[in-house]
């Protein structure tokens, strides 16, 4: 099986796809951290594309980088001055050459994530 990449950000307060939601994919080499790409979720809450396809697969450490704040703005929660989640970084290890599905499960304040299928 070939690697690749995905993840899918739900509004758990909402009970909806996050739409508009900024990310960033970086990995790490020892302490070096490099960017590689930046997506925006469509309305179901996806990208419209692998965030990490199978021909840029490579094992090794990553982050995801989700801008929730703008968001959370966007999607009409009360504003809060900082607000208590902006920007959240999820940061893993890809060990073999699979599928690896990122999800984030979104509220104003909290998250969760797992490795999905």
């Amino acid at each position: 099986m070939t690697g690749y990449l995905t993840t899918h950000v739900l509004d758990t307060a909402r009970g909806c796809p996050a739409e508009g939601i900024r990310i960033e994919l970086f990995r790490f080499d020892g302490t070096e951290r490099t960017h590689l790409k930046t997506l925006t979720t469509n309305d179901d809450g996806r990208t419209d594309e692998q965030i990490l396809p199978a021909n840029e697969f490579a094992l090794g450490e990553y982050e995801l980088v989700f801008h929730a704040g703008a968001y959370l703005d966007a999607s009409g929660t009360p504003p809060e001055s900082p607000r208590f989640l902006d920007v959240i970084p999820l940061r893993f290890g890809m060990s073999e050459a699979a599928h690896y599905h990122v999800p984030l499960l979104l509220s104003p304040f909290g998250y969760s994530t797992y490795r999905g299928s």
